[in-house]
């Protein structure tokens, strides 16, 4: 899949769209990441120990990484995005390469961690965009 020609003008996909987006990859992300979970079940102790739990936090979020970095550079899509007719694109209109794609994850998810700050974010954003996007110099656009 191409970028669009430079002349095309890229919509920013509203608020609320972007939201019910999140909202329907949060769902999908999940049954994912639940069925990535039973590959570690059988590995782990009885007793979950710091360290077991550590590793599998780290497991889950490296799946989620994968997961969301993968459909953004191929395409620009997940689908959710696809259903809710949004793409992630540069802030030049381009594809994303995998270097922004996870920084864009990563950026996101010390904002969730932030007590969803990220997401606040786009209340005073100028251009309404959350603030991983902002950072890693991608945004999301309108398809279609």
């Amino acid at each position: 899949m191409s970028a669009p020609p430079p002349d095309t003008p890229l919509a920013l996909a509203g608020l609320g769209r972007r939201l019910a987006c999140l909202v329907y990859e949060l769902m999908l992300l999940l049954a994912v990441l639940f069925v990535s979970g039973f590959v570690v079940v059988g590995l782990l102790p009885d007793t979950p120990t710091p360290v077991s739990r550590g590793l599998t936090q780290f497991y889950l979020m490296l799946v989620a990484g994968l997961y969301l970095t993968w459909f953004w550079r191929r395409g620009g899509q997940t689908l959710a995005m696809k259903t809710w007719r949004v793409r992630v694109v540069r802030a030049d209109g381009g594809l994303v390469d995998a270097r922004t794609a996870w920084r864009r994850y990563l950026f996101a998810v010390i904002g969730l961690v932030l007590l969803g700050f990220g997401l606040w974010w786009a209340l005073w954003d100028r251009d309404r965009q959350f603030l991983h996007d902002r950072l890693a110099g991608t945004r999301l656009v309108r398809v279609g």
